[in-house]
């Protein structure tokens, strides 16, 4: 029987040949992803994929969401941030704005992570935000 895989001097070849389909193929929203999980990786953060409740974690990604969820007890500022793997809801109570919490910007956030609703939370999470290009 004769074997279906390449000679050892073809496999990278082949390898970087399915890498480049691949990205021609695939949609605009899987190489995002795939470069947030990356960048993520070369942070050195945990991938949202991978929190564990009731446990302190540094994640970063980009805030998809900005959202203003008024109240008439405590009002509070609550985010998405997306890295890839998945979005972390992210909920700072008593704020109304923070500047520089928009969407699209790219943030690194350290905090407790909790499983309210079946998704991973963060309250109150200290940030740092990355300069926009040109900053």
């Amino acid at each position: 029987m004769r074997s279906t895989l390449p000679p050892e001097s073809e496999r990278p070849a082949t390898s970087r040949l399915r890498s480049v389909l691949h990205e021609l193929i695939a949609s605009r929203a899987e190489i995002e992803a795939s470069e947030e999980r990356k960048e993520t990786q070369r942070s050195g953060c945990t991938a949202v994929g991978q929190l564990v409740d009731r446990r302190r974690a540094e994640v970063s990604g980009v805030l998809r969401s900005v959202t203003l969820r008024p109240s008439q007890n405590v009002p509070a500022l609550e985010a998405e941030l997306y890295d890839g793997s998945g979005s972390l809801h992210v909920v700072w109570l008593g704020q109304r704005r923070i500047a520089g919490i928009e969407p699209g910007r790219r943030a690194r956030l350290a905090g407790l992570v909790c499983v309210q609703d079946g998704r991973p939370t963060m309250y109150n999470p200290r940030y740092e935000l990355a300069p926009r290009p040109g900053e």
